[in-house]
């Protein structure tokens, strides 16, 4: 029986070597003695006996053996020697009592080089085996900021260090401290109350008392009670077993550690516990394309105007199918009333517009006690399930999670939310540019300042605000190259009443600010758009605004057609957001009759260039220290504008770490923030 098993297990060899020659890959195990070097380690540590993922042991220490095996361990030789005379022996153990000797390996970079043992290795892997006991001895890698692998392996063994867990991979910096996150926040299978700590962030292995590169802890104990280790073990075996039989071993640009801290975001841990294999077969099956969109890595495609309308004798009919009988079901979630606030306020205008704009054939919906993500799951499930919704909008980024899990769950509803940059497949995002308007608007402010001193007023740092305030600043610098913008943040927790940085904008000397873009309107003011700094309070010049109403009317009108498919990303595995501007009139400035006729003249000039893409916003431009961002002639990337961590050198001021924001934001930024540049000393 033994002898039937060796070959089986040599043809699986065979097999793996043809195809890796094919390849022109390393048709044998890898060696650790050639991938490394002395100058590569810092340090040699003893993990004493520990029971290791046998899918993360993947060579050998020495030449030794190597040409044995396969690189898939599976053996090679001949039937009639010692060494299948020896497997086969090792074979028969293991099926009458099962392989109890620990092997010997060497661990670099979390994965495992067999000093002893290599046949034990090969005959549990051929028996799909999970783990192996073995004595560890850590080869610890210098640390390296540059290299990424070497980063995330840091992460590593500070999280094995807290959990013991060795098992779980991932393939971005991070990943280890949002696992602790999700885990212990948990209610019934979580980590313990009061025991959990971030991952540290490590320097060199020097920094460390003993040298290794791990971060000593004052308690030897874990930050998880053993029967969480246990959930976890059971929790993610159950995903890989499931993951790989849906084909996730051939996705080559994702773990299944990545794969499964996905899953829990949008599960939650204590859900996947209760979780048996059939479920989360089906789970994964329902989600797959989301796994798909990280491992291609893909940039998400953003659709910079409205997909072309298709005037079809199909699109007319499918557009007659929705009548006052049945019309399109449509809700808004919101997070608060729109009366409280100036962002809601102007998505419950688009609500309305498109009430107006397509009469009886459309019915709409509006909820605004969407305060968490689990408020907001309960209504759209209710709205869905009960009202019979098709389509739903959730116009904040901090309900993205909640809107994916539905969408997941409800493939047959539209559900899109209002960020930007989010790579998500289930649903899809939608912005305005509206930094093409605040360009505009820095040009009146440029034109028109007396002080060259102009302030600017932001809520805080996500994606899309930072090319706003470059753009303004570019504006003020194309008409007044002497303009200089005061830049000062609303959600600064050292800001207490937003009265102070008007009088501090006062005391500077800056005649003209721009400010908030909407109107709140329990809290109306004039202190919105663009106005002139007087004793007698804001005098109100220009409002870039946006117009909600007509992306809403665009995309309805995109379903109702027929089209929604059709306007659809490429890619199954590339997200798609919307991000349409004053050419689709989804955004715009209106100019106050106070604005002199000729700057009115020279901003209207410009608007229509915009609009016809034959004037760049963004030409010319230098950041604060002096580089060239975009040259003259160049035009910038989609995703460089999107993703701008640095501010124009006309500028006075910076962009906040996420520490000096409010309480109230930080989610959102935590989500959408800027990652800033690193300065030479930082790093």
């Amino acid at each position: 029986m033994s002898l039937e098993l060796y070959e089986k297990a040599r043809k699986m060899g065979l097999k793996a070597y043809k195809q890796d020659v094919s390849k022109q890959k390393q048709p044998y195990l890898p060696v650790l003695d050639e991938l490394i070097n002395k100058d590569d380690v810092s340090s040699d540590v003893s993990l004493g006996l520990v029971d290791i993922p046998l899918d993360r042991v993947v060579g050998t220490s020495n030449a030794g053996r190597t040409q044995a095996f396969a690189s898939n361990f599976m053996p090679l030789m001949d039937e009639k020697t010692e060494f299948c005379a020896k497997w086969s022996s090792l074979c028969d153990s293991h099926l009458e009592e099962g392989i109890h000797d620990a092997i010997k390996v060497y661990e670099y970079l979390n994965y495992y080089y067999v000093v002893e043992g290599n046949k034990r290795v090969s005959v549990l892997k051929f028996f799909e085996a999970d783990s192996i006991p073995a004595f560890v001895t850590r080869k610890v890698p210098k640390y390296d900021e540059t290299n990424n692998e070497i980063k995330i392996y840091y992460e590593f063994m500070d999280f094995n260090k807290k959990t013991g867990v060795n098992f779980i991979w991932f393939s971005k910096p991070g990943s280890y401290s949002q696992l602790i996150e999700e885990v212990n926040i948990a209610e019934k299978h979580g980590g313990e109350v009061g025991v959990s700590e971030e991952i540290s962030s490590i320097g060199t292995a020097a920094d460390t008392a003993d040298g290794s590169g791990i971060a000593l802890r004052s308690q030897e104990s874990k930050i998880w009670s053993e029967d969480t280790l246990l959930e976890l073990k059971a929790a993610y075996r159950r995903f890989d077993k499931a993951f790989k039989a849906r084909g996730g071993q051939h996705l080559e640009n994702i773990t299944t550690g990545d794969a499964f801290l996905t899953f829990i975001k949008l599960q939650g841990f204590d859900t996947i516990c209760d979780m048996g294999l059939e479920v989360i077969q089906s789970e994964i099956t329902a989600m797959w394309q989301e796994f798909l969109v990280i491992n291609d890595s893909n940039d998400v495609e953003v659709s910079l105007t409205p997909p072309e309308e298709k005037k079809k004798v199909f699109s007319h009919i499918l557009s007659s199918m929705y009548s006052a009988s049945r019309p399109l079901k449509v809700a808004f979630v919101y997070s608060t009333d729109p009366s409280q606030s100036d962002w809601f306020y102007g998505h419950e205008l688009g609500r309305n517009h498109i009430k107006e704009k397509f009469g009886d054939k459309i019915v709409t919906y509006k909820v605004t006690t969407a305060v968490n993500e689990q408020d907001a799951i309960e209504i759209m499930e209710n709205l869905i399930e009960k009202q019979k919704v098709d389509v739903i909008f959730t116009p904040i980024t901090q309900l993205v999670d909640a809107s994916l899990k539905c969408a997941i769950k409800y493939p047959n509803v539209k559900i899109l939310n209002c960020s930007l940059n989010t790579s998500h497949r289930y649903i899809r995002m939608y912005d305005a540019r509206l930094y093409e308007a605040k360009f505009l608007s820095g040009m009146v402010a440029g034109a028109l300042t007396e002080t060259d001193k102009i302030g600017y007023l932001a809520e805080y740092p996500v994606f899309g605000i930072t090319a706003n305030i470059n753009a303004f600043a570019q504006g003020a610098k194309m008409v007044n190259p002497r303009a200089k913008i005061y830049l000062k943040w609303r959600a600064l927790k050292s800001t207490e009443l937003v009265e102070d940085l008007y009088h501090e904008f006062y005391e500077e000397g800056i005649d003209f600010v721009s400010d908030q873009d909407m109107i709140t309107p329990n809290r109306a003011s004039r202190n919105f758009g663009l106005y002139r700094v007087t004793t007698e309070g804001p005098l109100n010049m220009t409002m870039a605004t946006y117009n909600w109403g007509v992306m809403y009317e665009r995309i309805i009108n995109m379903i109702m057609r027929g089209e929604w498919d059709n306007a659809d990303a490429e890619s199954e595995s590339t997200p798609i957001n919307y991000w349409w501007g004053l050419s689709a009139g989804v955004v715009d400035l209106i100019l106050s009759g106070k604005v002199p006729a000729g700057t009115r003249r020279l901003v209207n000039t410009i608007k229509e260039l915009i609009i016809e893409d034959r004037f760049p916003v963004f030409g010319e431009i230098y950041s604060q220290d002096g580089k060239l961002r975009n040259a003259e002639g160049n035009k910038f990337e989609v995703e460089d504008v999107i993703k701008m961590n640095w501010l124009a050198d006309n500028v006075v001021g910076t962009i906040p770490e996420i520490d000096e924001l409010k309480e109230d934001v930080k989610e959102v930024v935590e989500m959408k923030g800027i990652q800033t540049e690193k300065t030479d000393s930082e790093e």
